[in-house]
Protein backbone atom coordinates (compact mmCIF):
# COMPACT_ATOMS: atom_id res chain seq x y z
CA UNK A 1 0.00 0.00 0.00
CA UNK A 2 2.81 2.38 0.90
CA UNK A 3 4.62 1.67 -2.37
CA UNK A 4 1.39 2.24 -4.33
CA UNK A 5 0.86 5.57 -2.59
CA UNK A 6 4.46 6.60 -3.29
CA UNK A 7 4.08 5.78 -6.98
CA UNK A 8 0.89 7.83 -7.14
CA UNK A 9 2.63 10.85 -5.63
CA UNK A 10 5.55 10.47 -8.06
CA UNK A 11 3.24 10.22 -11.07
CA UNK A 12 1.25 13.21 -9.82
CA UNK A 13 4.45 15.25 -9.50
CA UNK A 14 5.60 14.36 -13.04
CA UNK A 15 2.12 14.87 -14.50
CA UNK A 16 1.79 18.25 -12.78
CA UNK A 17 5.09 19.43 -14.21
CA UNK A 18 4.14 18.25 -17.71
CA UNK A 19 0.69 19.82 -17.54
CA UNK A 20 2.18 23.07 -16.26
CA UNK A 21 4.57 23.27 -19.21
CA UNK A 22 1.64 22.76 -21.58
CA UNK A 23 -0.36 25.49 -19.84
CA UNK A 24 2.63 27.86 -19.92
CA UNK A 25 2.70 27.61 -23.72
CA UNK A 26 -1.07 28.00 -24.08
CA UNK A 27 -2.84 31.29 -24.46
CA UNK A 28 -3.46 33.75 -21.66
CA UNK A 29 -7.14 32.82 -21.60
CA UNK A 30 -6.30 29.20 -20.76
CA UNK A 31 -3.91 30.27 -18.00
CA UNK A 32 -6.46 32.63 -16.46
CA UNK A 33 -8.98 29.80 -16.42
CA UNK A 34 -6.79 26.98 -15.05
CA UNK A 35 -4.26 28.63 -12.74
CA UNK A 36 -6.78 29.97 -10.18
CA UNK A 37 -8.27 26.48 -9.89
CA UNK A 38 -4.86 24.86 -9.45
CA UNK A 39 -3.86 27.52 -6.91
CA UNK A 40 -7.05 26.94 -4.92
CA UNK A 41 -6.74 23.15 -4.86
CA UNK A 42 -3.08 23.33 -3.90
CA UNK A 43 -3.72 25.91 -1.19
CA UNK A 44 -6.50 23.78 0.30
CA UNK A 45 -4.22 20.76 0.53
CA UNK A 46 -1.32 22.72 2.03
CA UNK A 47 -3.71 24.36 4.48
CA UNK A 48 -4.98 20.95 5.54
CA UNK A 49 -1.42 19.81 6.21
CA UNK A 50 -0.51 22.96 8.09
CA UNK A 51 -3.54 22.77 10.38
CA UNK A 52 -2.15 19.56 11.90
CA UNK A 53 1.39 20.83 12.49
CA UNK A 54 1.08 22.90 15.68
CA UNK A 55 -1.05 20.46 17.72
CA UNK A 56 0.98 17.53 16.41
CA UNK A 57 4.26 19.15 17.49
CA UNK A 58 2.87 19.88 20.95
CA UNK A 59 1.56 16.35 21.40
CA UNK A 60 4.72 14.68 20.09
CA UNK A 61 7.09 16.72 22.25
CA UNK A 62 5.07 16.26 25.45
CA UNK A 63 4.63 12.51 25.00
CA UNK A 64 8.25 12.06 23.92
CA UNK A 65 9.71 13.94 26.88
CA UNK A 66 7.37 12.24 29.33
CA UNK A 67 8.32 8.81 27.97
CA UNK A 68 11.97 9.41 28.85
CA UNK A 69 12.16 8.70 32.53
CA UNK A 70 15.85 9.65 32.69
CA UNK A 71 16.17 13.44 32.31
CA UNK A 72 19.88 13.05 31.54
CA UNK A 73 18.92 10.83 28.63
CA UNK A 74 16.69 13.55 27.24
CA UNK A 75 19.68 15.87 27.40
CA UNK A 76 21.74 13.33 25.50
CA UNK A 77 19.14 13.12 22.72
CA UNK A 78 19.12 16.91 22.41
CA UNK A 79 22.91 17.08 22.66
CA UNK A 80 23.41 14.51 19.92
CA UNK A 81 20.91 16.23 17.66
CA UNK A 82 22.36 19.72 18.15
CA UNK A 83 25.91 18.44 17.73
CA UNK A 84 25.02 16.82 14.40
CA UNK A 85 23.14 19.97 13.34
CA UNK A 86 26.19 22.16 13.89
CA UNK A 87 28.60 19.69 12.28
CA UNK A 88 26.51 19.40 9.10
CA UNK A 89 26.01 23.18 8.89
CA UNK A 90 29.75 23.88 9.25
CA UNK A 91 30.66 21.28 6.62
CA UNK A 92 27.99 22.68 4.27
CA UNK A 93 29.16 26.27 4.64
CA UNK A 94 32.83 25.33 4.35
CA UNK A 95 32.27 23.32 1.17
CA UNK A 96 30.29 26.17 -0.37
CA UNK A 97 33.03 28.68 0.49
CA UNK A 98 35.59 26.48 -1.28
CA UNK A 99 33.55 25.55 -4.37
CA UNK A 100 31.45 28.64 -5.12
CA UNK A 101 34.25 31.18 -5.84
CA UNK A 102 35.77 28.91 -8.50
CA UNK A 103 32.40 28.00 -10.01
CA UNK A 104 31.31 31.64 -10.24
CA UNK A 105 34.31 32.55 -12.37
CA UNK A 106 32.31 30.97 -15.21
CA UNK A 107 29.38 33.32 -14.62
CA UNK A 108 28.28 34.87 -17.94
CA UNK A 109 27.57 38.52 -17.28
CA UNK A 110 28.04 42.08 -18.43
CA UNK A 111 28.69 45.16 -16.27
CA UNK A 112 25.11 46.31 -16.83
CA UNK A 113 23.44 43.09 -15.68
CA UNK A 114 22.84 44.11 -12.07
CA UNK A 115 21.79 47.64 -12.95
CA UNK A 116 19.25 46.40 -15.44
CA UNK A 117 17.62 44.23 -12.78
CA UNK A 118 17.39 47.10 -10.32
CA UNK A 119 15.61 49.29 -12.86
CA UNK A 120 12.41 47.35 -12.19
CA UNK A 121 12.31 48.57 -8.59
CA UNK A 122 11.08 45.17 -7.45
CA UNK A 123 14.38 44.00 -6.04
CA UNK A 124 14.88 47.11 -3.96
CA UNK A 125 11.43 46.88 -2.43
CA UNK A 126 11.80 43.22 -1.55
CA UNK A 127 15.20 43.74 0.00
CA UNK A 128 14.13 46.74 2.06
CA UNK A 129 11.07 44.89 3.24
CA UNK A 130 13.23 41.96 4.37
CA UNK A 131 15.67 44.25 6.17
CA UNK A 132 12.87 46.02 8.00
CA UNK A 133 11.53 42.69 9.29
CA UNK A 134 14.96 41.51 10.50
CA UNK A 135 15.03 41.51 14.35
CA UNK A 136 18.10 42.41 16.37
CA UNK A 137 19.97 39.67 18.22
CA UNK A 138 18.57 40.90 21.52
CA UNK A 139 15.02 40.95 20.19
CA UNK A 140 15.44 37.46 18.76
CA UNK A 141 16.51 36.17 22.17
CA UNK A 142 13.59 37.92 23.88
CA UNK A 143 11.17 36.44 21.34
CA UNK A 144 12.34 32.93 22.24
CA UNK A 145 10.24 33.21 25.42
CA UNK A 146 6.63 33.57 24.22
CA UNK A 147 4.65 35.96 26.39
CA UNK A 148 1.52 34.30 24.99
CA UNK A 149 2.10 30.67 23.93
CA UNK A 150 -1.32 30.54 22.30
CA UNK A 151 -0.41 33.57 20.18
CA UNK A 152 2.90 31.90 19.26
CA UNK A 153 0.96 28.83 18.13
CA UNK A 154 -1.44 30.95 16.11
CA UNK A 155 1.44 32.83 14.46
CA UNK A 156 3.33 29.61 13.68
CA UNK A 157 6.36 30.77 15.71
CA UNK A 158 7.75 27.26 16.02
CA UNK A 159 10.95 27.79 18.01
CA UNK A 160 9.28 29.70 20.90
CA UNK A 161 6.42 27.22 20.81
CA UNK A 162 8.76 24.21 20.97
CA UNK A 163 10.70 25.87 23.82
CA UNK A 164 7.50 26.42 25.83
CA UNK A 165 6.26 22.90 25.06
CA UNK A 166 9.60 21.39 26.06
CA UNK A 167 9.58 23.25 29.39
CA UNK A 168 5.96 22.23 29.99
CA UNK A 169 6.81 18.62 29.21
CA UNK A 170 9.79 18.71 31.58
CA UNK A 171 7.51 20.15 34.26
CA UNK A 172 5.14 17.19 33.88
CA UNK A 173 7.97 14.88 34.93
CA UNK A 174 8.02 16.61 38.32
CA UNK A 175 4.33 16.27 39.21
CA UNK A 176 2.76 13.26 40.99
CA UNK A 177 2.69 10.10 38.83
CA UNK A 178 -1.12 9.93 38.64
CA UNK A 179 -1.35 13.52 37.40
CA UNK A 180 1.48 12.95 34.93
CA UNK A 181 -0.29 9.86 33.60
CA UNK A 182 -3.46 11.88 32.95
CA UNK A 183 -1.56 14.62 31.11
CA UNK A 184 0.42 12.16 29.01
CA UNK A 185 -2.67 10.07 28.30
CA UNK A 186 -4.49 13.13 27.00
CA UNK A 187 -1.70 14.10 24.61
CA UNK A 188 -1.19 10.48 23.52
CA UNK A 189 -4.84 10.42 22.47
CA UNK A 190 -4.53 13.81 20.76
CA UNK A 191 -1.40 12.69 18.92
CA UNK A 192 -3.01 9.43 17.86
CA UNK A 193 -6.08 11.18 16.48
CA UNK A 194 -3.91 13.71 14.64
CA UNK A 195 -1.84 10.96 13.03
CA UNK A 196 -5.07 9.40 11.72
CA UNK A 197 -6.06 12.80 10.32
CA UNK A 198 -2.62 13.18 8.77
CA UNK A 199 -2.98 9.83 7.00
CA UNK A 200 -6.28 11.00 5.51
CA UNK A 201 -4.66 14.20 4.24
CA UNK A 202 -1.59 12.39 2.93
CA UNK A 203 -3.89 10.07 0.99
CA UNK A 204 -4.91 13.17 -0.99
CA UNK A 205 -1.27 14.00 -1.75
CA UNK A 206 -1.45 13.11 -5.47
CA UNK A 207 -4.21 15.71 -5.99
CA UNK A 208 -2.44 18.42 -4.01
CA UNK A 209 0.98 17.74 -5.53
CA UNK A 210 -0.44 17.74 -9.07
CA UNK A 211 -2.18 21.09 -8.56
CA UNK A 212 0.82 22.75 -6.95
CA UNK A 213 3.31 21.54 -9.55
CA UNK A 214 1.01 22.52 -12.43
CA UNK A 215 0.82 26.10 -11.16
CA UNK A 216 4.59 26.28 -10.52
CA UNK A 217 5.56 24.93 -13.95
CA UNK A 218 3.04 27.14 -15.73
CA UNK A 219 4.52 30.28 -14.20
CA UNK A 220 8.14 29.22 -14.85
CA UNK A 221 7.61 28.27 -18.49
CA UNK A 222 9.91 31.06 -19.71
CA UNK A 223 13.22 30.36 -18.00
CA UNK A 224 15.80 32.99 -17.19
CA UNK A 225 18.97 33.08 -19.25
CA UNK A 226 22.52 34.29 -18.88
CA UNK A 227 23.82 35.13 -15.45
CA UNK A 228 20.56 34.49 -13.63
CA UNK A 229 20.02 31.11 -15.27
CA UNK A 230 23.61 30.18 -14.44
CA UNK A 231 23.10 31.07 -10.78
CA UNK A 232 19.87 29.07 -10.53
CA UNK A 233 21.54 26.04 -12.13
CA UNK A 234 24.66 26.33 -9.96
CA UNK A 235 22.98 26.70 -6.58
CA UNK A 236 20.35 24.05 -7.40
CA UNK A 237 23.05 21.58 -8.47
CA UNK A 238 25.15 22.18 -5.36
CA UNK A 239 22.10 21.82 -3.13
CA UNK A 240 21.13 18.58 -4.87
CA UNK A 241 24.65 17.18 -4.48
CA UNK A 242 24.65 18.15 -0.82
CA UNK A 243 21.34 16.35 -0.32
CA UNK A 244 22.63 13.27 -2.15
CA UNK A 245 25.60 13.14 0.24
CA UNK A 246 23.17 12.51 3.11
CA UNK A 247 22.32 9.02 1.83
CA UNK A 248 25.76 7.46 2.37
CA UNK A 249 25.99 9.42 5.64
CA UNK A 250 22.82 7.73 6.91
CA UNK A 251 24.17 4.37 5.74
CA UNK A 252 27.36 4.90 7.75
CA UNK A 253 25.91 6.70 10.76
CA UNK A 254 22.59 4.91 11.19
CA UNK A 255 23.29 1.60 9.41
CA UNK A 256 20.26 2.10 7.18
CA UNK A 257 20.57 1.08 3.55
CA UNK A 258 20.38 3.93 1.06
CA UNK A 259 17.36 2.45 -0.80
CA UNK A 260 15.49 2.03 2.49
CA UNK A 261 16.22 5.62 3.47
CA UNK A 262 15.16 6.84 0.02
CA UNK A 263 11.82 5.05 0.32
CA UNK A 264 11.22 6.35 3.84
CA UNK A 265 12.04 9.96 2.91
CA UNK A 266 10.29 10.13 -0.46
CA UNK A 267 6.82 11.12 0.69
CA UNK A 268 8.15 13.95 2.87
CA UNK A 269 10.35 15.06 -0.03
CA UNK A 270 7.33 15.15 -2.35
CA UNK A 271 5.49 17.39 0.09
CA UNK A 272 8.60 19.57 0.38
CA UNK A 273 8.92 19.92 -3.39
CA UNK A 274 5.29 20.90 -3.86
CA UNK A 275 4.88 23.18 -0.82
CA UNK A 276 8.41 24.60 -0.24
CA UNK A 277 7.69 24.18 3.47
CA UNK A 278 9.47 21.95 5.98
CA UNK A 279 6.63 22.55 8.42
CA UNK A 280 4.08 21.18 5.98
CA UNK A 281 6.26 18.09 5.51
CA UNK A 282 6.55 17.39 9.26
CA UNK A 283 3.67 14.89 9.44
CA UNK A 284 5.10 12.94 6.49
CA UNK A 285 8.56 13.03 8.12
CA UNK A 286 7.18 11.57 11.34
CA UNK A 287 5.37 8.83 9.45
CA UNK A 288 8.43 8.03 7.31
CA UNK A 289 10.76 7.94 10.33
CA UNK A 290 8.51 5.69 12.40
CA UNK A 291 7.22 3.34 9.70
CA UNK A 292 10.02 3.42 7.13
CA UNK A 293 13.09 3.76 9.37
CA UNK A 294 11.59 2.15 12.49
CA UNK A 295 12.69 5.06 14.66
CA UNK A 296 11.06 4.92 18.11
CA UNK A 297 8.21 7.40 18.41
CA UNK A 298 9.85 9.08 21.40
CA UNK A 299 12.96 9.85 19.33
CA UNK A 300 11.09 10.94 16.20
CA UNK A 301 8.67 13.04 18.23
CA UNK A 302 11.51 14.88 19.95
CA UNK A 303 14.16 15.24 17.23
CA UNK A 304 11.98 16.08 14.21
CA UNK A 305 10.11 19.07 15.76
CA UNK A 306 13.45 20.33 17.09
CA UNK A 307 15.01 19.95 13.64
CA UNK A 308 12.15 21.70 11.86
CA UNK A 309 12.42 24.58 14.32
CA UNK A 310 16.17 25.25 14.36
CA UNK A 311 17.96 23.17 11.71
CA UNK A 312 18.06 24.60 8.17
CA UNK A 313 20.61 22.31 6.53
CA UNK A 314 20.51 23.98 3.12
CA UNK A 315 20.64 27.57 4.38
CA UNK A 316 24.45 28.00 4.71
CA UNK A 317 25.21 26.71 1.20
CA UNK A 318 22.45 28.81 -0.35
CA UNK A 319 23.46 31.90 1.59
CA UNK A 320 27.17 31.59 0.74
CA UNK A 321 26.57 30.98 -2.97
CA UNK A 322 23.96 33.76 -3.13
CA UNK A 323 26.22 36.29 -1.40
CA UNK A 324 29.19 35.46 -3.64
CA UNK A 325 26.94 35.62 -6.71
CA UNK A 326 25.78 39.13 -5.80
CA UNK A 327 29.37 40.17 -5.15
CA UNK A 328 30.37 38.87 -8.57
CA UNK A 329 27.32 40.49 -10.16
CA UNK A 330 28.23 43.91 -8.76
CA UNK A 331 31.94 43.29 -9.34
CA UNK A 332 32.87 43.47 -5.65
CA UNK A 333 36.00 41.46 -4.93
CA UNK A 334 35.87 39.54 -1.65
CA UNK A 335 39.08 38.47 0.07
CA UNK A 336 39.37 34.89 1.41
CA UNK A 337 38.88 36.23 4.95
CA UNK A 338 35.62 37.86 3.88
CA UNK A 339 34.46 34.62 2.23
CA UNK A 340 35.20 32.81 5.51
CA UNK A 341 33.18 35.46 7.35
CA UNK A 342 30.26 34.85 4.99
CA UNK A 343 30.42 31.11 5.72
CA UNK A 344 30.55 31.62 9.51
CA UNK A 345 27.71 34.14 9.41
CA UNK A 346 25.63 31.79 7.26
CA UNK A 347 25.93 29.05 9.90
CA UNK A 348 25.00 31.40 12.74
CA UNK A 349 22.11 33.01 10.88
CA UNK A 350 20.66 29.65 9.84
CA UNK A 351 19.37 29.19 13.40
CA UNK A 352 17.24 32.34 13.07
CA UNK A 353 15.95 31.64 9.56
CA UNK A 354 12.17 32.15 9.43
CA UNK A 355 10.17 29.20 8.16
CA UNK A 356 9.06 30.90 4.94
CA UNK A 357 10.16 30.52 1.31
CA UNK A 358 13.54 32.26 0.81
CA UNK A 359 13.71 32.80 4.58
CA UNK A 360 17.48 32.35 4.71
CA UNK A 361 17.89 35.19 2.19
CA UNK A 362 15.85 37.66 4.25
CA UNK A 363 18.29 37.44 7.17
CA UNK A 364 21.34 38.20 4.99
CA UNK A 365 20.93 41.99 5.28
CA UNK A 366 23.56 42.41 8.05
CA UNK A 367 26.07 40.33 6.06
CA UNK A 368 25.55 42.44 2.95
CA UNK A 369 25.94 45.64 4.94
CA UNK A 370 29.19 44.50 6.55
CA UNK A 371 30.68 43.52 3.17
CA UNK A 372 29.63 46.69 1.37
CA UNK A 373 27.28 44.80 -0.94
CA UNK A 374 24.08 46.56 -2.07
CA UNK A 375 21.13 45.27 -0.08
CA UNK A 376 19.17 45.34 -3.34
CA UNK A 377 21.05 42.15 -4.19
CA UNK A 378 18.91 40.30 -1.65
CA UNK A 379 15.88 41.19 -3.72
CA UNK A 380 17.51 39.73 -6.82
CA UNK A 381 18.20 36.47 -4.95
CA UNK A 382 14.60 36.33 -3.71
CA UNK A 383 13.32 36.87 -7.24
CA UNK A 384 15.47 33.96 -8.48
CA UNK A 385 14.81 31.64 -5.56
CA UNK A 386 11.71 29.73 -6.66
CA UNK A 387 13.57 26.70 -8.03
CA UNK A 388 16.51 26.74 -5.56
CA UNK A 389 14.10 27.09 -2.63
CA UNK A 390 12.34 23.92 -3.72
CA UNK A 391 15.67 22.08 -3.67
CA UNK A 392 16.58 23.72 -0.34
CA UNK A 393 13.38 22.56 1.31
CA UNK A 394 13.88 19.04 0.00
CA UNK A 395 17.41 19.06 1.42
CA UNK A 396 16.18 20.33 4.78
CA UNK A 397 13.55 17.61 5.02
CA UNK A 398 16.04 14.90 4.00
CA UNK A 399 18.57 16.17 6.54
CA UNK A 400 15.96 16.23 9.31
CA UNK A 401 15.19 12.57 8.69
CA UNK A 402 18.88 11.70 8.38
CA UNK A 403 19.72 13.28 11.73
CA UNK A 404 16.74 11.55 13.34
CA UNK A 405 17.92 8.16 12.06
CA UNK A 406 21.47 8.77 13.31
CA UNK A 407 20.30 9.97 16.73
CA UNK A 408 18.08 6.88 17.02
CA UNK A 409 21.10 4.71 16.27
CA UNK A 410 23.24 6.54 18.83
CA UNK A 411 20.48 6.21 21.41
CA UNK A 412 20.15 2.50 20.68
CA UNK A 413 23.90 2.08 20.97
CA UNK A 414 23.89 3.79 24.38
CA UNK A 415 21.96 0.86 25.81
CA UNK A 416 18.83 2.91 26.46
CA UNK A 417 15.36 1.77 25.54
CA UNK A 418 12.74 4.25 24.47
CA UNK A 419 9.10 3.47 24.36
CA UNK A 420 7.59 3.06 20.92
Amino acid sequence: MANTSTRRVLWALVAGLAAGLVVSSAGEAVQQMLLPVADTVGALWVGALRMTVVPLVIALVIVSVASVSDAGRLGRLGGWALGIFVLLLVVSAGAAALVAPAALTWLPMSPDTGAAMLDTGTAEGLARGGAERLPSVGQWLVDLVPVNPIRAAADGAMLPLVLFTLLFALATTRIPPDQQARVVGLFEAVGGALLVLVRWIVALAPIGVFALMLALAARLGATAAGAFGFYVALVSTLLALQTAALYPLVHLGARVSMPAFARAAFRAQAVAVSTRSSLAALPAMVEGAEQGLHVPRAVAGFVLPLAVSVFKFSAPLSSVVGTLFVARLYQVDLAPVQVAFVAAAAVALSFSTPGIPAGNLVVLAPVFASLGLPVEGIGILIALDVIPDTVKTTGNVTANMAVTAIVARLDDGSGSTLGA
